[in-house]
């Protein structure tokens, strides 16, 4: 079936598209790269006739056009599912706020739990001969916010990937109503941070020796992360696979390397399936029309039972900071929002559950403080309206420069003795002292 006199039919214009906006609406911009950005600049330019309109997305990468005005807030509320720094400033602006979230049940949010889109908008691939725009490298949650929305406007960009997958992974334009035709942006780049450090690459190395041939990879954003990847290209590793809440170039430089194939894989076999990816045009060029990559729907990607299906599955993830208790914070300095918990918890109870798996959370020892003060991220107790992320039983490896522990069945004084001994040598007396306070520093440990 020719698809050119349908699309020909709901081609219109951004500014004609955005009219279905009124206020009170609920409207969702997208997600990480697919976030719209032609759509964005339309709707703007009718934030004097709008009031309470309420935008829902997450992981920005350029800031949004409705909120250039100072008086955004009385027109438009950002609802991020997860935070980049761009939202961490419209937050402090009092126009956004963090909606909390377990990332793998996002989709079952918009399907199950009332909460619809009045008008869903996002940026897609070119459509393709069967009628279908892809959503690029953002799977995640778009076949749930298709399903319930009210009304679809994709966002069409030549730049987007074309990424494949086998559900969920676009949207039909007999289920569109508008069409729209943008002016054809790069795809927002993430970078790793910049160079691993000397303390990156020492936590890297605790890390790689615990990983099999034929393990399963997950990795988070951030130079830790990134600095494992790299080790693990340059290693003698083999047969790996991937199955990753977040596509990034580090999955690229291994794969490139010959190190993944899939081949031990107990499903997806040959396969590298994600949920979205945010990365350099580097990996979005070796995302596109790639048939080895599977863009699938985090109620998949992140539902512990996939997780836990794949053998010797090793999960790499950061924190911001964490108890003598085992709690992990990753979210929040306070009651500063920083990120969100994303999957990081799904990612540690799965691979827990695998045969062989393994869950590491690695942190620098120390931080320093904007006045230069250096401050330990092994602390007594979080601080006051820190999140936890992760609960301090679901906890496995912590890793710090200064070693690796297991916290799994340890009781609280064995837990303090494993943490304080990860901790920067400077902080590990007073760390002590604390612990003998809250009453969880045995007699022997003395």
């Amino acid at each position: 079936m020719d698809f050119s006199q349908e699309y020909k039919q709901k081609l219109v214009s951004a500014d004609e598209a955005v009219k279905l906006i009124q206020s009170g609406s609920w409207v969702d911009y997208g997600w990480c790269t697919g976030t719209v950005d032609t759509l964005d600049q339309a709707l703007a330019k009718r934030t004097d006739e709008l009031t309470d309109v309420k935008v829902r997305g997450g992981i920005l990468l350029k800031p949004l056009a409705i909120f250039e005005r100072e008086d955004a807030g009385e027109h438009f509320t950002w609802n991020s599912w997860h935070m980049s720094g761009i939202e961490r400033k419209l937050i402090s602006r009092g126009c956004a706020y963090y909606a909390p979230i377990r990332y793998s049940e996002l989709p079952r949010y918009y399907r199950d739990l009332d909460c619809p889109d009045d008008v869903a908008m996002f940026q897609v691939a070119p459509m393709d001969s069967h009628g279908y725009f892809n959503f690029g490298p953002n799977a995640s949650h778009l076949g749930a916010v298709c399903e319930t929305a009210k009304h679809i406007i994709v966002e069409v960009n030549e730049n987007m990937p074309r990424c494949l997958g086998g559900t969920e992974c676009g949207v039909h334009i007999s289920d569109v109503t508008y069409i729209v035709e943008g002016t054809n942006p790069p795809i927002g780049e993430m970078g790793a941070g910049g160079p691993a450090s000397d303390i990156d690459k020492t936590v890297a190395k605790l890390i790689v020796e615990e990983i099999p041939n034929g393990a399963c990879l997950q990795l988070g954003i951030g130079g830790m992360p990134n600095a494992v990847g790299s080790m693990i290209a340059e290693s003698d590793l083999k047969d790996l696979g991937v199955h990753t809440e977040m596509y990034v170039d580090a999955f690229v430089d291994i794969a490139k390397a010959g190190k993944i194939n899939g081949s031990k894989k107990s499903i997806d076999r040959y396969r590298q399936a994600y949920a979205f990816g945010a990365g350099t045009k580097k990996m979005y060029d070796y995302m596109d029309e790639n048939p080895e990559l599977m863009s699938a729907p985090v109620n998949y990607t992140n539902d512990i039972r996939s997780i836990s299906a794949l053998d010797n599955f090793i999960s790499i993830n950061n924190a911001v900071d964490i108890d003598l208790y085992g709690q992990v914070n990753a979210e929040s300095a306070g009651i500063k929002q920083i990120s969100g918990a994303g999957g990081q918890l799904d990612f540690v109870l799965g691979a827990y559950l695998s045969n062989g798996g393994k869950s590491f959370i690695c942190l620098s020892s120390t931080f320093k403080t904007k006045d230069g003060q250096v401050k330990s991220r092994i602390r007594p107790t979080l601080t006051e309206g820190s999140v936890v992320t992760d609960a301090r039983p679901c906890v496995h490896y912590i890793v710090t420069e200064y070693g690796k522990v297991n916290l799994k069945g340890l009781s609280a004084w064995q837990r303090a003795e494993a943490l304080i001994s990860v901790a920067h040598p400077d902080f590990r007396d007073e760390l002590i002292a604390e612990a003998e306070k809250m009453n969880i520093w045995h007699r022997s440990n003395k």
